[in-house]
């Protein structure tokens, strides 16, 4: 029998372009411009510029750019640089199921891969494809979170496969990688609860960097353990505490796992966005909002398990902390009637009023949310007023969700948004029309180089 590395290799090998409906590369073409505008959105952060500082520390005979900033560094930590500015606003896509995460991420190691293959814009969307595929059939299989496990260790596995496939890598040979990668890349779940620190931005990015890695070394002879999953001592037995079986990978009339990625309408975590749709409904509702007495919030307990897990998420400490908070990202909204990233500054974190409304939240789990928590995440939030009336919101798939997703032009507006004040218009325009005919692109170094600030 193959083992699941055999599978994964064998998958991303074979599938070819012309084996991709028109929807499967338009969705692509989607999440690859959201995911390059949220890099620009990410580029001033702190953790970028540590990123970049040490990315400036390192010269290649193969080099590979740094979004934005042009520099030339290794691909392994151009992907890193890359992928912490794609990451860091908690603004690029996300896929739940019984694991959950954020497939994008993969694409930093993809645009590196890309370029120093030479690749073009059509085996750009196919890699991508791959790495989606692959972290979202590993997320059906497993709750990873139910373990303590960081879906960047998932994340590791779907970047290997596909940029070992834009490599150009054998069957075989992307096997190998997939075993290195599995035997050395396992992240704890620690980085996303709690009081969280600038390394929720590195995690996955850490995980493309050993992803390119072991793509390296596969290239070169490097072998790694042959039962990395099924051994004694092996990924089922140590980490996922339970073997599982791949659903049936996306082609010949199955659906792809992409489809059932989300794109996100504000930079806040996954378990956050039908929350604060929720929450501005209840607002056009109350009116005045400091006549709020109380708000009850039913959500999945997953979402509660990092986002609501902490006294540090009703008084968030920092930023990091701040996005990844279930009551603080409903105050915003209740207060404020939008979400900005403005919000998340150290001002608004230590607002009295701000937090005033979030003390009078409280958090718990549905039933149903929680039966239904692999098709949306359902949220239902209860508003109470001091003079005792009662409003009721109930929100299924917020605007980015794949049953209710957001149009071409909704996503370029998000874009340009990201980009603003970046670059000029012209270029603005020239880099969005580059994006949406990405499959015309002889090579996407062309793609990187149009991002240099």
């Amino acid at each position: 029998m193959q083992t699941i590395a055999e599978k994964l290799g064998a998958y991303a090998s074979s599938l070819k372009y012309e084996d991709l409906p028109a929807e499967v590369v338009h969705k692509a073409k989607c999440l690859i411009l959201d995911t390059v505008g949220c890099a620009f959105g990410g580029y001033e952060s702190e953790p970028s510029k540590i990123a970049r500082d040490m990315a400036a520390t390192i010269t290649s005979s193969k080099p590979a750019t740094i979004l934005c900033s042009g520099q030339k560094t290794s691909a392994d930590l151009a992907a890193f640089a890359n992928d912490v500015m794609i990451r860091y606003l908690d603004f690029n896509d996300g896929y739940i199921t019984h694991g959950s995460g954020h497939p994008s991420d993969s694409i930093a190691a993809l645009l590196s891969a890309a370029e120093l293959a030479q690749g073009s814009g059509r085996e750009l969307i196919v890699g991508t494809v791959i790495a989606y595929e692959v972290f979202c059939r590993i997320c059906d299989a497993w709750d990873n979170k139910k373990v303590g496990v960081d879906h960047a260790t998932i994340g590791a596995i779907a970047s290997v496969s596909g940029a070992a496939r834009l490599y150009g890598l054998t069957q075989d040979q992307i096997v190998e990688a997939i075993n290195l990668t599995v035997a050395g890349n396992v992240a704890l779940n620690q980085t996303r609860v709690g009081r969280i620190s600038k390394w929720k931005a590195c995690g996955y990015a850490n995980a493309n960097r050993n992803a390119l890695f072991a793509v390296e070394l596969a290239a070169r002879g490097m072998t790694g353990p042959p039962q990395v999953f099924e051994g004694r001592d092996g990924f089922f037995s140590v980490v996922s505490r339970g073997p599982f079986e791949l659903p049936p990978f996306g082609g010949n009339g199955r659906p792809f796992g992409i489809m059932h990625a989300h794109i996100k309408q504000f930079p806040l975590g996954n378990f956050s966005q039908t929350v604060v749709n929720a929450a501005l409904e209840a607002r056009a509702l109350v009116g005045d909002v400091r006549n709020i007495e109380a708000v009850h919030i039913r959500t999945t307990q997953n979402g509660l398990s990092i986002m609501a897990d902490s006294p540090e998420k009703w008084r968030p400490p920092n930023r990091e902390t701040a996005d990844h908070s279930i009551p603080f990202t409903a105050g915003v909204a209740l207060l404020y009637g939008t979400i900005d990233l403005k919000y998340f500054d150290e001002r608004y974190l230590n607002d009295e009023e701000l937090l005033g409304i979030i003390s009078r939240i409280k958090c718990s789990a549905s039933e149903e949310a929680n039966r239904r928590s692999t098709e949306m995440n359902l949220c239902e939030l209860d508003v109470v007023t001091r003079s005792g009336e009662r409003k009721s919101i109930r929100v299924e798939y917020h605007r980015g969700h794949w049953r209710n997703p957001m149009s071409d032009a909704e996503m370029e507006t998000k874009f340009r948004s990201l980009v603003a004040g970046m670059l000029s218009k012209a270029r603005v325009d020239a880099l969005v029309e580059q994006l949406w005919k990405l499959e015309d692109l002889r090579e996407v170094a062309k793609l990187i180089q149009m991002t240099k600030l």
